[in-house]
């Protein structure tokens, strides 16, 4: 791997990272006032519009017709689908109400539970330095139930946790990135269809023919959902796992430092002592990452 291209893949994964972290809080967090039921049909319905027109343009239907003759990635591919609705809908959730810092908090520990549920489910190695990080999240989340049930960031966990299986289901398929979760969003699609009938005919609607405007506007969940992934698995491709796991870190950052400075969430003194020991775990998994690289 010449250094061109590793630092392309560096710069990619960051920006990929930046988008989750950055720019796709702010947007979500804009929309949020259609409500989070709607915001996460729209999300659902414009990614798949999105990754049809991006199979098109990058003439993927063959890799498309072959993956859905495969009845059991398909199958696969529908448990992982029904998890990614589920991250989608939790941290959007979580974004309408207020609690992006708890939303951070599961981003955050999601590579730590990654690495637990690797070696869980698929027998791999877990270093000392893996031990005591994980070690450390499981120590942190019984803190918060010790204390103050009520602080514990439910979401932050469901979001973590939903992410980190994801992965782990996805892991068992070799498919592409992008229709993979093409068949995932297809597999969604009739349900948030049938959603977004019922909230249209209850009159809970934002998205209106009458203001073509913020109908852009919600259509923009598509995109803002799609380019991050593709900036992030292009950069993953160019420099491998191991630097883009480092650098993944953007996001659960931004999203704290938004939730904190932008969105004036509070944090309390339970709260704030559990992510300082989140992020004691963060930097043993970083620099156990770093020095395996």
């Amino acid at each position: 791997m010449d250094n061109k291209s590793f630092n392309k893949g560096i710069f990619l994964t960051a920006l990929g990272s930046f988008w989750w972290g950055c720019f796709g809080v702010i947007y979500f967090k804009y929309i949020s006032f259609a409500g989070h039921i709607e915001v996460v049909i729209h999300r659902s319905v414009w990614t798949t519009v999105t990754l049809l027109i991006t199979t098109f343009i990058f003439s993927k239907w063959k890799i498309f017709f072959e993956l859905i003759k495969d009845k059991k990635k398909l199958f696969i591919l529908l448990i992982s689908g029904i998890l990614i609705f589920t991250n989608w809908a939790v941290w959007i959730f979580a974004i309408s109400t207020n609690r992006v810092i708890d939303a951070s908090f599961g981003y955050f520990i999601m590579p730590i539970i990654s690495v637990f549920l690797g070696y869980f489910f698929l027998k791999e190695k877990i270093s000392n330095k893996g031990i005591i990080s994980i070690s450390i999240v499981i120590f942190s989340i019984f803190y918060l139930v010790i204390t103050d049930f009520k602080s514990i960031p439910w979401v932050g966990l469901i979001v973590a946790l939903s992410w980190s299986t994801y992965n782990l289901v996805r892991k068992k398929i070799n498919v592409d990135t992008d229709i993979g979760l093409l068949i995932e969003s297809l597999f969604i699609l009739p349900f948030v269809c049938l959603a977004f009938y019922i909230i249209t005919k209850n009159n809970f609607n934002d998205f209106d023919l009458s203001n073509p405007s913020l109908m852009i506007i919600l259509m923009l969940a598509g995109p803002m959902t799609v380019i991050p992934l593709f900036l992030y698995v292009r950069g993953v491709e160019l420099c491998g796992l191991g630097p883009t796991g480092m650098i993944f870190y953007i996001t659960p950052t931004f999203q704290f430092l938004l939730g904190y400075f932008l969105y004036n969430e509070p944090i309390y003194f339970e709260k704030l002592l559990s992510f300082f020991l989140i992020w004691i775990a963060v930097f043993i998994y970083l620099k156990d990452l770093y020095e395996k690289n």
